[in-house]
């Protein structure tokens, strides 16, 4: 990040040590293809892995789960997960293409509530159809699939972390 970047979210939340002004930490992506899995539609997740790959830029983890639950029809070692961290400069690039491109292809999309930040004061939202990324082309998503995005950020306020994603030029309600 910017120096100015710094020194203005300094002298907004009127912090004297430049290394106690909040940053971003890192961006999880996560995608649930558990249903997917019950469903036996598909037995490989290349597609989601491939899409996931040309959104953040890295290979993502895939999560399998730890006990089985018979309601839900998931046993011991089925994948349930793919996620990805980003960090740094990625994480930076990922979050301004994200608020550029992604939410103003959002439907009905009117800013970000702030009753999404969860008690670590990290702001988590989903999104519906990850076809919406600007990285993926229409013949890439075959099934769509929903997305969660957290962002995580080093500050221990409500306000410092909305403060630093307004100065990220992110939209609140």
């Amino acid at each position: 990040m910017s120096k100015e970047y710094k020194e203005n979210l300094k002298k907004k939340l009127d912090i004297k040590n430049v290394n106690a002004v909040p940053n971003i930490d890192s961006v999880v992506i996560t995608m649930w293809i558990w249903s997917m899995v019950t469903r036996k539609w598909h037995k490989d997740f290349e597609e989601f892995e491939k899409n996931l790959i040309q959104i953040t830029g890295q290979k993502p983890r895939i999560i399998k789960a730890k006990q089985s639950i018979s309601n839900f029809k998931l046993r011991e070692g089925m994948p349930v997960m793919l996620q990805s961290t980003i960090r740094k400069t990625k994480a930076i690039d990922f979050l301004d293409r994200f608020y550029k491109l992604v939410l103003p292809r959002v439907r009905d999309f009117d800013g970000i509530s702030t009753r999404w930040f969860d008690n670590q004061w990290n702001l988590s939202l989903g999104i519906k159809n990850y076809n919406i990324f600007p990285e993926l082309w229409v013949d890439d998503v075959t099934i769509p699939m929903g997305i969660g995005i957290t962002i995580v950020t080093t500050s221990n306020k409500k306000e410092e972390s909305q403060t630093l994603l307004e100065e990220l030029w992110f939209v609140f309600k």
